[in-house]
């Protein structure tokens, strides 16, 4: 997508030319990345693979000069203010609380340029975190990519395919999936007000289930078994690729079966081995009971039967 040689050249306010013509691409840009954690220094990357130029990058601590040396050698490293007078296209990839602080900052100062593109990756966050950074005429995109990053180059190989929260003015729609289509990834687009709500789900969803999987591998380790992962790798990817095709049709156990008798059993080895676990536990079961109900696949004196022995269990 990178602008053809015989391109018209763009005006400093125009990076883009018409960001309302779906055929526009983007022409190449100088980048800079204002937060050298484990996203930033991927993403510009991957920038520069499609063409761009990434031209300076910030990074406080130790870590984040080490991933930027090693995903983005030989560009400087200098403060954030630095970074935005050298670049076109700016990724703020700071923590979500700090996001808004830092655009605000930014925006007092006078760093933000008319027709910057000014860029964040918070899922949290849609574009009204960045009105200040508009008001200083520079166009706002939100590009979440759902996806864990590592901070090593193996990000960028994941990049392929990733979709990305898309959040944007509707003129600037084409230029945000443009760029998401650059990196490498496929652009799903999610409106300003449900923002929050996206984020929750993805949050829910990921964070989560590490914890239920390394609490998993905990009792496996308890029970003596050397390799937890090893043991839950199958079972754990076909419960995963059988609930994304069908949702809670994909539900199967003691609690789907109505099976108080096993349930009691699990509660009191939790009880024994792992007082906390057995917290998680009696709360996913509880919600598990509950959507088997909705869905059809538990009758609800089953899972009367599940919620008195749930409620019998004391932590």
């Amino acid at each position: 997508m990178s602008a053809s040689d015989n391109a018209p050249a763009l005006g400093p306010t125009d990076p883009f030319g018409d960001p309302l013509d779906p055929e526009n691409r983007p022409a190449r840009l100088a980048v800079g990345v204002v937060g050298t954690g484990r996203v930033g220094p991927a993403l510009g990357a991957a920038l520069q693979l499609a063409g761009h130029r990434v031209v300076a990058a910030s990074g406080v601590s130790a870590a984040s000069r080490r991933r930027a040396e090693a995903l983005l050698p030989g560009v400087r490293l200098v403060s954030p203010p630095q970074v935005l007078a050298a670049a076109d296209l700016v990724l703020l990839t700071v923590p979500d609380d700090a996001l808004a602080d830092l655009v605000a900052g930014l925006s007092a100062t006078g760093a933000i340029r008319p027709g910057q593109l000014v860029v964040h990756t918070s899922g949290a966050h849609g574009v009204a975190v960045l009105e200040p950074a508009a008001r200083a005429g520079a166009l706002p995109l939100a590009l979440h990519p759902a996806m864990t990053f590592t901070g090593t180059s193996v990000d960028l190989a994941r990049l392929a395919g990733c979709p990305f929260g898309v959040t944007a003015p509707e003129e600037l729609r084409p230029v945000a999936e443009a760029l998401v289509v650059e990196m490498g990834g496929e652009p799903e687009w999610v409106p300003e007000e449900v923002r929050p709500l996206y984020h929750t789900a993805l949050a829910h969803g990921s964070n989560h289930l590490v914890t239920l999987v390394s609490q998993a591998m905990e009792l496996l380790h308890s029970a003596g078994v050397a390799e937890p992962g090893r043991l839950l790798g199958p079972l754990l990817g076909a419960a995963l690729d059988n609930t994304l095709r069908s949702g809670d049709a994909a539900l199967t156990g003691p609690v789907a079966r109505g099976d108080a008798g096993t349930l009691r059993r699990h509660l009191e080895q939790l009880r024994t081995v792992s007082p906390d676990i057995g917290q998680a536990y009696r709360a996913m079961a509880r919600a598990t009971a509950q959507r088997a109900v909705r869905g059809g696949s538990l009758k609800e004196e089953a899972a009367a039967a599940l919620l008195d022995v749930l409620n019998e269990e004391t932590p």
